[in-house]
């Protein structure tokens, strides 16, 4: 999938609910030097979603670990320098005010269930969003050790996750995943929130949903029907034609165009699972500079385009988690501690 919002200045549609409360606020961040979502990508993470307890303080213990959050990665990172330490931070609506103190940006609201036909794409709870990379599960473990310790009683885990690069970048249905991510300058512009958003510039919006695969069922299935689902042919991952009409592809219904221009997202998703306990999966998570580009290819996916005629991805791929958080810029979080 190519991407032509090269355009700095793309407007946002008319659909795009705007909180004209927020807005009327005074105080933002200011811009400054992004979170690293761009990083490389990285054979191992744990993906990591708390929620704010009731504890007192809970809100200033929060804003105190994350006005360092820097500095706490670089403790961990310069054990092993090599090992390409990241981890990004994404803060959800219902915490925004008490964290942040300041507009919210424009589109960050809670993830809201979608309900198809068939299938239905829930949300659950969850504040803080840790999203924890590196190429080692060690540094990965110890970042998260030390977080969730200096967090204490502030936070309450709601889901954790650790996932791995399999193979060549396939998820464990077998497909590359990841083909369509924007690329060079294409994908600052497809990530970061710009003067449109005067609150949000310079961070991201993120979207995680957790995905549970009936590897069994998907393993019926000829590699024909496979490659009619995902839109690609499966050993050499060549794009396979759009269909005129009927039935779509998950590529082709996880493609987003409006008013001539296609906008793109930045997946970093990660395989994840116990052959022991039979659990398989793929944990998602989008990066985007508009919340409704994501919004709009999940309600395509359970909705359907026409409607009724779903994503039939899902009909092997439950998900177990849906929550929404905005990564504010590194410069915003550090200012935290002013």
């Amino acid at each position: 999938m190519s991407n032509s919002s090269s355009n700095q200045n793309v407007p946002v549609p008319d659909f795009v609910p705007v909180d004209v409360a927020a807005q009327a606020k005074t105080q933002a961040p200011i811009p400054g030097i992004p979170q690293d979502i761009d990083s490389t990508l990285t054979s191992n993470a744990i993906f990591l979603v708390v929620s704010m307890t009731e504890v007192l303080g809970a809100a200033d213990t929060i804003r105190d670990v994350l006005s360092d959050f820097s500095g706490l990665i670089k403790t961990v990172h310069f054990r092993n320098l090599d090992g390409a330490l990241y981890c990004t931070v994404g803060i959800g609506a219902r915490v925004w005010d008490d964290i942040m103190q300041c507009e919210k940006p424009r589109e960050l609201a809670p993830f809201q269930q979608i309900a198809g036909q068939t299938h239905i794409a829930i949300s659950t709870p969850g504040d803080l969003l840790f999203h924890i990379r590196a190429n080692r599960p060690d540094l990965c473990f110890e970042f998260e050790k030390i977080l969730l310790d200096k967090l204490g009683d502030a936070v309450k885990v709601e889901d954790e996750v650790s996932g791995f690069r399999y193979f060549d970048e396939r998820d464990l249905l077998g497909f590359v995943d990841g083909t369509a991510n924007p690329i060079g300058p294409h994908l600052p512009q497809a990530t970061l929130v710009g003067d449109e958003d005067p609150a949000g510039k310079g961070g991201a919006y993120i979207v995680v949903q957790k995905y549970e695969h009936n590897l069994k069922r998907w393993g019926h299935q000829s590699v024909e029907k496979q490659e009619e689902v995902i839109g690609r042919t499966k050993v050499d991952n060549i794009e396979l034609p759009d269909a005129a009409h009927g039935q779509k592809s998950h590529k082709t219904l996880n493609t987003i165009n409006e008013a001539g221009e296609e906008f793109d997202i930045l997946r970093d998703n990660m395989p994840f699972g116990s052959a022991a306990d039979e659990v398989f999966g793929t944990y998602f998570i989008g990066y985007a500079r508009y919340y409704w580009v994501i919004q709009k290819m999940l309600e395509r996916m359970y909705i359907g385009d026409p409607p009724g005629l779903h994503d039939q991805i899902l009909d092997f791929s439950t998900p177990r988690t849906g929550t929404t958080f905005f990564a504010p810029s590194a410069t915003a979080l550090e200012q935290l501690g002013d």
